[in-house]
């Protein structure tokens, strides 16, 4: 029976990947690597699999998903991990690790070789989703088994491009042999799926979901398609649309909306301000996209639309503002970086300024692999148009001039002077 193994289980790849699995590729099974989440290790470790609650406008509807036979605990047992991939039923590797996972230099893009989860790596046994993978396949082309096609789910631009570059150096500085023949598709995935408190309780998602698979892969695929993802020879339009409208208008609402007050999405969607606000981020958006998705482009929006308004999602804004350095970098950063005339992405960028302001000014933790960073820059600033313009320059904005930096600093002020945990 085919296999694929997943790096990452958590709530997303339950209610998007394995689902997709569970109605389409019946003949395929699922390994799962849980990280570090004991809980998550604890309610799928017995192979009876979980309830996946799928709302729509017509109420829930719940649905059994039974696909994971194998489940490993990679904090406890990283070395069962990498023996996986000698599987010779083993063709796909799916991973789900968030955009801190894969241990980029923000900058460049690049494996970060100074990342504290790498160095630790180097100096023993792998224990980082990036060493687990990188080892495995290592293990497997020495074995002389057949190469895999490794898929990155994470929202990242360029994904499968990324991953490869960073197995590669991970590879190079490792002294570790790959076989070339192994292939990273570039991927986008789409379904909004909210934490649930419990990694027992039913994992509670979307009805709307999409999966869009650069056709490259190493050996068999599943037949995801017959649930709906589309395989095809080019992502990029698909995954810049996605980021730079869902993705965009999230990361706006869970700081501006946090800042006014609110705890959920559909709760910022209904204040008016907010609401015309997205649709003015999405204006400035349009214009980045690609020809070829601008067609679907008032639909996709009018979508949007509808999703983020569903109270019963109950998709907290803290969730999506986590790790804004770098989500800030793929989802909103180039809308100012491609196009000066952006304010409406600018002022986004000021509303997570403040946001961390407001954060460091409180003594609260903020939720952030650049979190220290942060605070240095916070710590360093003369003023607040300095401060802004050390932040702007940390999420890689561009074209920072003086004139920026003060319209931003007057932004944040603004945004500094509302009371951040009023309810309305």
């Amino acid at each position: 029976m085919p296999r694929i193994l997943h790096i990452g289980v958590g709530n997303f790849h339950r209610a998007h990947q394995a689902a997709y699995t569970a109605l389409s590729a019946k003949d395929w099974r699922i390994t799962g690597v849980v990280m570090g989440n004991v809980a998550m290790y604890n309610a799928m470790a017995d192979g009876r699999g979980y309830d996946l609650g799928i709302r729509s406008s017509s109420g829930m509807a719940t649905h059994r998903i039974a696909v994971h036979d194998r489940m490993i605990f990679a904090q406890r047992e990283p070395r069962s991990v990498i023996e996986e991939f000698l599987d010779p039923d083993l063709h796909v590797i799916t991973l789900t690790i968030t955009e801190k996972g894969y241990c980029l230099d923000p900058s460049t893009g690049l494996l970060d070789l100074e990342n504290p989860a790498i160095l630790r790596d180097f100096a023993g046994d792998p224990t980082s989703a990036l060493g687990l993978l990188t080892h495995g396949l290592a293990r497997r082309f020495k074995a002389g088994l057949a190469p895999l096609t490794v898929i990155s789910c994470d929202n990242l631009s360029g994904n499968g491009r990324k991953l490869k570059g960073a197995v590669s150096a991970f590879a190079q500085k490792a002294a570790l042999e790959l076989d070339r023949g192994t292939c990273f598709p570039e991927t986008m995935v789409d379904r909004i799926t909210p934490a649930t408190p419990d990694a027992v309780a039913p994992v509670i998602t979307e009805e709307f979901t999409e999966w869009v698979i650069e056709d490259a892969f190493a050996s068999l695929r599943p037949d995801w398609n017959i649930a709906g993802a589309e395989f095809t020879l080019d992502v990029a339009p698909y995954e810049m649309r996605k980021l730079r409208l869902l993705n965009a208008a999230h990361s706006w609402l869970a700081y501006a909306g946090q800042m006014a007050g609110f705890t959920y999405v559909h709760e910022a969607m209904a204040d008016p301000s907010l609401r015309a606000s997205v649709d003015r981020l999405w204006d400035e958006a349009v214009l980045t996209l690609p020809e070829v998705v601008l067609s679907t482009t008032p639909a996709y929006r009018a979508a949007l639309v509808n999703r983020f308004s569903v109270a019963e999602m109950r998709h907290a804004l803290a969730q999506i503002g986590a790790d804004g350095s770098l989500k800030l970098r793929e989802r909103i950063v180039p809308l100012i970086n491609e196009n000066p005339s952006t304010p409406q992405a600018v002022e986004a960028v000021a509303a997570w300024i403040a946001f961390v302001l407001h954060k460091n000014n409180e003594g609260e933790v903020l939720v952030d692999p650049n979190a220290a960073l942060i605070t240095q820059i916070i710590c360093d600033g003369v003023d607040l148009d300095e401060t802004c313009a050390g932040l702007a320059d940390l999420i890689g904005v561009s074209e920072l001039t003086e004139d920026w930096a003060k319209t931003c600093a007057s932004l944040v002020s603004g945004y500094l002077g509302r009371k951040y945990d009023e309810t309305t």
